[in-house]
């Protein structure tokens, strides 16, 4: 058995052993995760983002918008009073990339869909102050352009080769989907969903 001053003294050996320590203890700990459907089944009622949805999500993380929301509820008591149900592994398998964030500069938004009107989310992101007066958040006027997104097809396409599960049928009519829509719309429709499966406490 190698002696620990052996060791310390051999930087080749030292940098080899402490590799294969720190790779044992992370497959421990993430292999079982694979096997524990908790992490890798979506919640009940969750379905994939539909290409309004999908095509809001790009533009709120164009937009930034990830910089100042997170969105993952902890596990925490102040966190789920003023939130809701602390965030699950099953609400985010068709998350690509995940935005959970930890910077609140405002509010986390895991579970503001449904939480607020269409109607207030256009005033909001329009003129924050119009609705929040106390609010810090810049406005974005021009995301009241018609949305383009020539390549929602393809998006959804690369998102089926990680598990999302869109349909031919699904991938066909996207198009359609986003005529004459704005990103807007586009914003509305993702921050209106997100959450909306959440855990009943």
């Amino acid at each position: 058995m190698l002696k620990h001053e052996t060791i310390e003294k051999n930087i080749g050996l030292l940098i080899v052993l402490t590799i294969l320590v720190v790779s044992i203890g992370g497959l421990v700990q993430i292999v079982p995760l694979f096997f524990q459907t908790s992490m890798t089944q979506p919640v009940a009622g969750l379905t994939p983002y539909t290409p309004l949805q999908l095509a809001g999500r790009d533009i709120y993380i164009r937009e930034g918008c990830v910089g100042c929301h997170s969105q993952m509820v902890r596990p925490f008591r102040a966190e789920t009073e003023r939130y809701g149900h602390y965030s699950v592994a099953g609400e985010y398998v068709y998350d690509r990339p995940f935005l959970w964030g930890s910077k609140r500069t405002g509010p986390d938004l895991q579970r503001v869909g449904g939480r607020y009107s269409d109607a207030w989310h256009y005033a909001h992101l329009m003129n924050p102050r119009d609705v929040v007066p106390e609010s810090n958040m810049p406005a974005y006027p021009w995301l009241d352009r018609p949305l383009k997104d020539a390549h929602i097809q393809q998006k959804m396409r690369t998102l089926n080769w990680v598990g999302t599960g869109y349909t031919e049928q699904q991938i066909a009519d996207a198009p359609a989907e986003l005529e004459g829509k704005t990103e807007l719309d586009a914003l509305v429709a993702y921050l209106q969903v997100l959450g909306t499966h959440a855990p009943k406490n």
